[in-house]
């Protein structure tokens, strides 16, 4: 006779606890009405649980039933192909039967959180069932297991992982045995599991107008990448990683070999770790032509030598045959709010508790931003000439925390108030307006599109209304960060575009939890014209391979890079800055043409 019960949930709760304790031998039975005339059980989470059969009358009346849950017993041998439809399964058991084989289409049943297979006869399991990657918790025991497949490993949200009473060999046997067992096992099985997956294709690039190839312009390439710091890459941040490929040792060749690929000629780096750049970072790119400059959080300056070797900060790096180091600049965002609003509790508390900084290099353009094929042949038109002038990069971490979309928006305001600061200077030096200075403003800003970080940087200003302000929407603090007259708005004067979009660049970061775009280069388009972009990771490799998120064994951080090429265009040729409100839209993708003076060739062509 084969039992067939389902069982509704009346409330939520912790799944552990719904079952009665059978040591070794499974989840057990949920209560019936010989043991409680209601069919009831409440549990000390408040949980109520009821496990009763429709009566004739009930079946008869039509009365429809909500159930996630599914027992199936009566000795039984084979499985119904037709179980695998019931998709909206979350809990399914299979224990006291007389199953030798558990077929692999098991993991069509996408939702289970619960599996009970005990006091069976299996001998082995199929490879799939590590793909079932919302179970929670997986009965095994007083099966003749002897091996557990690899696959088990991808599991990461297992809580509750029984295998009593298997034949188990000696070495998953002994893991098994020691404290906390059960997560020690599945993190073995995961580092043992064989990568069979092939590296991801390389990434297109994405043309968006060409320069002119027989008039000398200067170009050059950026890239923009959060590495991930060691400290940060932990098995239980990604615990869907072999532990082998988030070690510091494995991951640094990586990324070293994914900045050799591109080998752009301005590099902004995020999360790099202070011992990492002195030791790692910086002679690897000399090798290559580059010189850099470094800067830690500020919590750095509070430590010990020893500890400061694992602070993470902001690096950037130049082709030196392409720029010169005139001048750097840190930004420390908590001095900033010391400075200009300590008085503001906002400030205080939310604000100058965070480490986070940024960085600046103004560099000066030498001739190699010039194709070889211009240089020493031809004479640049002086007016065209853009060699000796300033290129300021940019580079920051925002914070992180969701919860603080405020301080996110306050930091980014800081951000461009101090650049700003360095227009200044840089203006005066090269006897050039601010606005005819080129910008970039890269880094991780742990914002969306959608969010008020970007709203604010892409078009010059946000309402003081915005949600993301908070409780800084009445503070006068921000005041000291505006450039406008009007106090219903928060602006600054720089005009910035974003480099890619989400449509061209679908995410930046990839996780289990969030899959997004936060990563950004932002740059001055009437002064520097976008040519190009790295284009997106491969969408189809992710899907195919069933990637649950970065790192991974062939992608090094949560991150990808991203990368654009821009022309630099002369003062002559840059059109001048429209007023904000009259003028196109700021924060569009393509925008910087350059003007073209009267009777004078195009300098760039779509």
């Amino acid at each position: 006779m084969v039992r067939v019960l389902k069982s509704d949930v009346m409330s939520s709760g912790d799944m552990t606890s719904e079952y009665k304790d059978k040591q070794g031998g499974g989840a057990g039975q949920p209560l019936t009405k010989s043991e409680n005339n209601d069919g009831k059980k409440t549990l000390t989470n408040g949980m109520s649980r009821v496990h009763r059969v429709l009566t004739e009358d009930e079946i008869a009346s039509g009365r429809s039933t909500r159930w996630t849950e599914l027992e199936i017993h009566g000795r039984v041998k084979n499985l119904s192909p037709s179980l695998w439809q019931l998709t909206h399964l979350s809990a399914l058991f299979l224990n006291n039967n007389g199953l030798t084989r558990l077929p692999p289409e098991i993991a069509q049943l996408t939702n289970l959180t619960m599996l009970d297979i005990s006091n069976n006869k299996l001998r082995s399991l199929p490879t799939e069932l590590g793909d079932m990657i919302s179970l929670c918790h997986l009965y095994l025991n007083n099966n003749q297991l002897r091996v557990l497949p690899y696959e088990l490993g991808k599991l990461f949200r297992i809580q509750t992982l029984g295998l009593q009473g298997n034949p188990l060999s000696p070495e998953i046997s002994k893991i098994y045995h020691e404290t906390n067992g059960a997560q020690k096992i599945l993190q073995f099985l995961l580092d043992h599991l064989t990568i069979n997956t092939h590296p991801p294709p390389e990434r297109n690039w994405v043309m968006i107008r060409h320069a002119d190839p027989e008039r000398p312009i200067a170009t050059f390439t950026v890239l923009c990448y959060n590495v991930l710091c060691d400290k940060y890459a932990t098995v239980n941040q990604y615990s869907y990683c072999p532990s082998w490929a988030l070690n510091w040792e494995y991951r640094k060749g990586l990324i070293i070999k994914e900045i050799r690929t591109y080998e752009a000629d301005v590099i902004t780096l995020q999360e790099v770790e202070t011992e990492q750049f002195r030791t790692l970072f910086q002679p690897e790119l000399k090798q290559l032509g580059y010189a850099g400059i470094f800067e830690a959080k500020s919590r750095a300056k509070t430590m010990g030598e020893e500890e400061r070797k694992y602070v993470d900060g902001c690096a950037i790096f130049w082709k030196v045959d392409k720029f010169d180091m005139d001048k750097q600049y840190l930004f420390e965002f908590s001095s900033v709010a010391m400075k200009k609003a300590s008085t503001s509790e906002n400030m205080l508390n939310r604000v100058m508790p965070r480490d986070n900084i940024g960085l600046c290099a103004v560099l000066k353009i030498k001739e190699s931003v010039y194709a070889n094929k211009f240089l020493g042949r031809m004479q640049i038109p002086m007016n065209d000439n853009v060699v000796g002038n300033p290129l300021v990069v940019a580079t920051a971490h925002i914070h992180w925390d969701p919860e603080f979309c405020d301080v996110k928006l306050v930091q980014s305001m800081m951000l461009t108030h101090e650049v700003s600061r360095v227009l200044e200077e840089v203006s005066k030096k090269y006897q050039i307006t601010q606005q005819q200075v080129p910008v970039l403003i890269c880094g991780d800003f742990n914002s969306l599109p959608d969010s008020g970080v970007f709203e604010y940087l892409s078009k010059g200003q946000i309402t003081r209304r915005h949600m993301d302000l908070k409780s800084f929407r009445d503070d006068s603090c921000l005041e000291k960060f505006t450039n406008s007259t009007d106090k219903n708005v928060i602006s600054h004067p720089l005009r910035l575009d974003s480099a890619c979009d989400i449509n061209s660049i679908p995410f930046t970061n990839y996780t289990l939890d969030f899959k997004g775009m936060i990563d950004y280069i932002f740059a001055t388009p009437q002064s520097l014209a976008r040519l190009g972009i790295l284009g997106p990771f491969d969408p189809q490799w992710v899907q195919s391979n069933k990637i649950l998120g970065f790192p991974h064994p062939h992608v090094a951080s949560d991150h990808i890079p991203i990368m654009a090429q821009y022309a630099i265009i002369p003062t002559t040729h840059q059109r001048q800055q429209p007023l904000q409100q009259a003028g196109p839209a700021a924060g569009v993708i393509g925008g910087g043409f350059p003007s073209t003076p009267s009777g004078a060739q195009p300098f760039l062509r779509c």
